[in-house]
């Protein structure tokens, strides 16, 4: 039969999304899989949300507040702004859609570096407008070359900071010398999903520069480092009027109860993310030396996972490491052939992580 399927949903690849433990055990046979694909967080989540996760099981018949009212106003006071401020999704993924969804028209266009999260682009495109991919620079974004590719059909800008996949980060600098050259009906996103992992004191503050650009919106998630990502909780921070506008489209019960009194527990626990930025510091240096021994190329990394150049073909070093239960993100699925990208695990995991790589170029290049 032919279906009537909108073009742009044609022109959609499907997202690749990292490969599920049960499958590898599967399709490898093996019993112990490591997944180091997905920028999960290696720590769990805090004790305080797996006993309250406990106490819910009895609300699961109930329609969660489709406000998030509780989670608002926990954030709001944390935070010291406006609870209207804050709007809230199930997860990155939703808040992206749904600011596509009020800004795009047809054949408007959209702002993005060549290289990041997929989902500014599919979204974009599912509108009918056209995405403006604008290549790297030294592995980061290039800002300046993103504000020179604005033009009057331009609706959204998208700043990934950290940037995923490769890690790096734009300074308060960088980004003080473009943002005066922003038109006001250009909407600024700034993507921090990983930015509770920055321990860099020229990391902007986007929330002070609210205050001065009416036209900035800030995406925060609580799928890494707070360790919810089956729950799908994001939430996002905008002036009021565009917020006003996103919650007329949203989803009115996007974000399930588990994930909304989950969220509030989770942003309580300071101790909890206190030591998950610790240990991913840590582990993170960790690795990096590892592969510097190795005498491979990673990228400074600000979040949970590191862009390393595995020196050729980065697809034989993905089966090796598929084969003996671990899973990486492969750089052939990213634009970026020759490397993989590699979440942050525990500290066993990481040791026997630098190990198998070792082993897998080694392997790669004998042959």
């Amino acid at each position: 039969m032919k279906y009537r399927v909108r073009d742009e949903v044609k022109r959609l690849d499907k997202y690749v999304a990292g490969k599920p433990i049960d499958e590898v055990k599967r399709e490898f046979r093996i019993d112990k899989v490591v997944k180091l694909a997905s920028n999960e967080n290696p720590l769990g989540t805090s004790n305080k949300v797996r006993e309250l996760i406990v106490e819910l099981v009895n609300e699961m018949n109930m329609y969660p507040d489709s406000s998030s009212y509780d989670f608002k106003q926990t954030l709001s006071s944390k935070l010291g702004i406006s609870k209207d401020m804050i709007f809230c999704g199930a997860g990155s993924d939703s808040l992206i859609n749904v600011i596509c969804e009020v800004f795009l028209d047809k054949d408007d266009e959209s702002i993005m570096a060549e290289i990041t999260f997929p989902r500014y682009e599919s979204n974009t495109i599912l509108m009918g407008a056209k995405p403006i991919k604008v290549p790297l620079k030294n592995n980061g974004l290039d800002l300046e070359a993103m504000i020179d590719a604005i033009t009057d059909k331009t609706k959204l800008l998208w700043l990934c900071n950290p940037n995923n996949p490769t890690g790096g980060i734009f300074t308060k600098e960088d980004l003080d010398k473009v943002l005066c050259k922003i038109p006001e009906d250009v909407i600024i996103i700034m993507d921090e999903a990983y930015s509770e992992y920055v321990d860099s004191e020229d990391y902007p503050n986007s929330l002070e520069l609210l205050k001065s650009y009416p036209n900035m919106i800030v995406l925060r998630t609580l799928s890494k480092a707070y360790g919810l990502a089956s729950l799908r909780f994001g939430y996002g921070i905008a002036n009021e009027e565009i917020v006003d506008y996103i919650n007329r489209v949203i989803n009115a019960f996007d974000v399930n109860l588990f994930a909304q009194k989950a969220a509030v527990v989770a942003i309580e626990d300071e101790e909890f993310i206190k030591n998950v930025k610790i240990f991913n510091k840590e582990q993170r240096s960790y690795l990096t030396k590892k592969f510097n021994e190795m005498g491979l190329e990673c990228i400074e990394s600000q979040a949970n996972f590191i862009m390393v150049n595995v020196n050729g073909d980065d697809r034989p070093i993905h089966e090796y490491l598929l084969r003996h239960g671990y899973i990486i993100r492969p750089g052939y699925l990213l634009d970026m052939p020759e490397w993989i990208r590699v979440s942050i695990g525990t500290k066993e995991q990481n040791v026997e992580f630098c190990e198998l790589l070792y082993d897998a170029i080694k392997e790669r290049d004998k042959e």
